[in-house]
């Protein structure tokens, strides 16, 4: 029996919402169970939903998508998985969500298909959606934060054993566990095993949190290019 991931849908444009909603109802395995205004609307729906994701937009007006995300994420024990929506692929608003907690980001223009794929994906709890273009945007707007690594962070790093400190650079760098298995030639699920105990060291959510904070603590430096 296939799980329905239940989504709902923070925008303050009607029709992002209305036509989100009828690409996703369009899936089998996925539901919009409501629809969001603001930040603060998706807050209290969230609270009487329990959608499993939320699209959410990043630019609301009163209390905006970065603000909701990190009230939604913070809170011990929270489940639901936050995907931003941007117009531009280099929002700088994008890597504050990630910081705050978001699972990843996807475009407005997105095909139904991706769209659908990156809500399985985030719901699956895999979160570094587009590794290329999620990868590019973190080491774009961590430029700053990388060139002076904060220390109480950068000894969180110390922590780790050789191979997990390896297995999140290469997450950061936006490799999937398979291609991580394959360039260190192990077993898919030992890198799973991995990247689990490296979030419990770290006391980080998911594989997004964990690239911001290989990028911040300076484990990895942004690309020149």
């Amino acid at each position: 029996m296939t799980t329905t991931i239940r989504v709902l849908i923070a925008d303050d444009q009607m029709m992002v919402r209305q036509g989100f909603t009828v690409l996703l109802n369009a899936e089998p395995d996925i539901e919009v169970v409501g629809q969001a205004v603001d930040g603060a609307d998706a807050i209290a729906q969230v609270a009487e939903l329990a959608p499993d994701v939320v699209l959410m937009d990043i630019r609301m007006p009163g209390v905006g998508g970065i603000e909701a995300t990190r009230r939604l994420t913070e809170p011990a024990g929270a489940t639901v998985k936050v995907l931003v929506l941007t117009t531009f692929d280099l929002d700088e608003y994008v890597y504050e969500a990630l910081r705050a907690g978001a699972s990843g980001f996807l475009l407005k223009d997105a095909s139904a298909d991706e769209l659908a794929h990156a809500v399985r994906v985030v719901a699956a709890g895999d979160a570094l959606l587009a590794p290329n273009i999620t990868k590019r945007l973190i080491g774009e707007f961590s430029r700053v934060t990388a060139a002076a690594p904060r220390a109480p962070l950068r000894d969180r790093v110390g922590d780790l054993t050789e191979r997990e400190t390896e297995v999140l650079t290469l997450i950061a760098q936006g490799l999937s566990n398979a291609e991580i298995a394959a360039r260190l030639v192990v077993a898919e699920q030992t890198v799973k095993t991995h990247v689990s105990r490296i979030l419990f060291k770290l006391g980080l959510r998911d594989r997004t949190q964990a690239a911001v904070f290989a990028y911040e603590t300076g484990l990895v430096r942004p690309s020149a290019s």
